[in-house]
């Protein structure tokens, strides 16, 4: 199961440096480093949020309270300088999973988020669900009414390319570098090709031609 993540941290170099190790696990994160940055996505469609504390114009306690009022069961970890119990209540008070202290060892970080996704979400199969189509990323496999399509590798890698950019503009050579491989070096006509045999094997699924430039998923 892909989960995804937001990071709120204006030391910018720290932020970075917790979505790197969390994308090299797997994560799907995204750093802010503004807590109005921050506000404008409090009601994303995410699993768990790593907040601040001590942000630039407002405190992690803020955001806190305004993801839970759009998302009551978002689970969220603090990260903090201070190293005070006062604090660590407060954010428990208010509903966070786990505190963290900096300076932290990032394999530890890791270690705890692991285990606060497990314990909300209890490790459940999750499916994408896309026009219809409901792809199981663990077993690589794509359903339809229950029954399994058969796609190939490269069938597969651009559906799931196209779905983790869904509603954005990717060209051609974008398409090539993720799904080939940038020292891929034959015709580019290989991804035309592969989607349209992904096109007559999914039907419903709605990836647009931007003539002159590339695709987009809707």
């Amino acid at each position: 199961m892909k989960y995804r993540i937001n990071i709120i941290d204006d030391e910018k170099n720290l932020n970075d440096l917790v979505r790197t190790y969390l994308e090299k696990e797997g994560y799907i994160v995204y750093s802010f480093y503004t807590y109005e940055e921050a506000l404008l996505h409090k009601d994303d469609d995410v699993h768990l949020w790593i907040v601040d504390i001590m942000l630039d114009k407002s405190s992690g306690f803020d955001l806190l309270n305004e993801i839970k009022y759009c998302k009551p069961n978002m689970p969220i970890v603090f990260m903090s300088a201070r190293d005070q119990e006062f604090d660590r209540i407060i954010g428990l008070e208010k509903g966070c999973d786990e505190y963290i202290t900096k300076p932290f060892n990032i394999k530890e970080v890791i270690l705890r988020i692991h285990n606060v996704l497990k314990r909300v979400y209890k490790d459940d199969p999750a499916l994408i669900n896309v026009d219809g189509y409901a792809i199981d990323e663990e077993k690589r496999k794509v359903l339809f009414n229950k029954e399994e399509i058969e796609l190939t590798t490269k069938e597969y890698e651009l559906l799931i390319y196209f779905v983790k950019n869904k509603g954005i503009a990717i060209s051609r050579e974008q398409v090539l570098a993720k799904v080939w491989d940038e020292n891929y070096f034959g015709s580019d006509r290989v991804v035309d090709d592969t989607l349209r045999r992904l096109r007559k094997k999914m039907p419903d699924l709605n990836i647009k031609t931007i003539y002159g430039f590339g695709y987009r998923l809707d």
